[in-house]
């Protein structure tokens, strides 16, 4: 865990809110997260708090990389014992019952699988949205590995802080929270989670009410579409 900056553009400060909650978890599910180069700076980024509480996961900061074994420098990385998260370019529609299923596990070609069996990581890609359709645009080897859709029953615990193009387009923690019960971690993970994240954004808004925020163009809620798929699976 890194100590807190005084850096106001440096994200350990979303750590720094609430560090004296912070209680390391053990997961079993490999966590590794994808994030686009330009949202390392934000102050109210969630994977610092991410990190914090679940020190197995792991960031990877770049834009795109050659293949899954090459991202994790495993030979024998399995594309099927892994899956993305991400809401955009599915392969076919959702029928209704899908569309509201909080958790959706789909194959490369778009088929719906069951929870079981485990995943053994999770690929997340952090970002703003347009960040994170050009990470997806830029890796098209991410078609070979499995997809969790998701489907909160809540809009983002960031509220007005941080737009959102669409509900389902919730902060990287509150994604990887319900991809984790999905993939059989204690739902007590995903509470933990939630409830110190909730925190720091309460203590966030506290810091800001004196303090007008000033939108960034890469949140533009306007820019719902999904990138074109970009080669075969």
């Amino acid at each position: 865990m890194n100590p807190p900056s005084n850096d106001p553009t440096d994200e350990s400060l979303s750590v720094a809110r609430v560090r004296e909650l912070i209680k390391p978890m053990d997961i079993r599910t490999r966590v590794v997260v994808l994030q686009h180069p330009q949202e390392r700076d934000r102050a109210l980024g969630t994977v610092p708090l991410l990190q914090a509480m679940l020190p197995k996961v792991e960031v990877i900061v770049g834009l795109s990389w050659p293949s899954l074994a090459r991202l994790l420098d495993d030979a024998d990385a399995d594309a099927l014992r892994w899956a993305v998260l991400y809401p955009g370019s599915l392969p076919r529609q959702l029928h209704l019952n899908e569309q509201s299923a909080p958790v959706l596990r789909l194959d490369r070609n778009g088929n719906a699988l069951g929870p079981t069996p485990y995943l053994e990581g999770l690929l997340v890609l952090d970002g703003s949205w347009s960040q994170a359709k050009t990470l997806w645009w830029r890796n098209p080897w991410l078609l070979k590995v499995q997809r969790l859709v998701l489907h909160p029953k809540e809009p983002s615990i960031y509220g007005k802080l941080r737009k959102e193009p669409r509900r389902e387009a919730v902060s990287t923690l509150e994604s990887v929270a319900d991809a984790l019960v999905f993939n059989g971690e204690p739902r007590e993970v995903r509470d933990s989670l939630r409830k110190v994240f909730r925190t720091m954004v309460q203590r966030a808004r506290d810091e800001m009410k004196n303090t007008p925020l000033v939108p960034d163009p890469e949140d533009d809620p306007t820019d719902d579409e999904s990138p074109p798929e970009t080669g075969g699976a």
